[in-house]
């Protein structure tokens, strides 16, 4: 976990490399998350950072991360990002460069109707994938 300096309070900086992610985290179908910045891979106390894979024309299961604030940046594809308000689905069309918010305990799912793998980097306010899988999106 985390290695302490000699005067008990700096801590060394710590690289995860690409291919270093771990799958071994919290899963939805449809989707592929892999965990870089966590309690259990760098020892974090307040953060959880990866990244999700959605193959070409897929659609995550619907889901919620509990507590959890949500922060997501677009690098590849054109993912969707579905919700419902007031009974009616909401679609996000995002692209490369793109940043969505996912308040805590809102229900959401992830589409890619393209050809292209979509991947997004994904920042969370706790250290682990909070990921409740849900029946629907209410």
């Amino acid at each position: 976990m985390t290695e302490q300096q000699a005067d008990g309070w700096h801590q060394p900086l710590r690289h995860i490399r690409a291919d270093e992610l771990s799958g071994d985290t919290g899963q939805t179908s449809g989707m592929d998350r892999r965990e870089a910045i966590s309690a259990k891979t760098v020892g974090s106390q307040r953060v959880w950072m990866g990244q999700t894979h959605v193959a070409p024309r897929t659609s995550s299961g619907d889901h919620h991360h509990g507590d959890s604030e949500t922060a997501i940046h677009v690098l590849r594809g054109h993912p969707v990002f579905v919700f419902a308000r007031d009974g009616e689905e909401v679609r996000l069309a995002t692209g490369p460069g793109d940043y969505v918010f996912v308040p805590p305990h809102t229900p959401h799912r992830e589409e890619n109707p393209t050809d292209e793998e979509a991947v997004v980097v994904i920042a969370r306010s706790s250290q682990e994938a909070i990921v409740v899988n849900l029946p629907g999106l209410s």
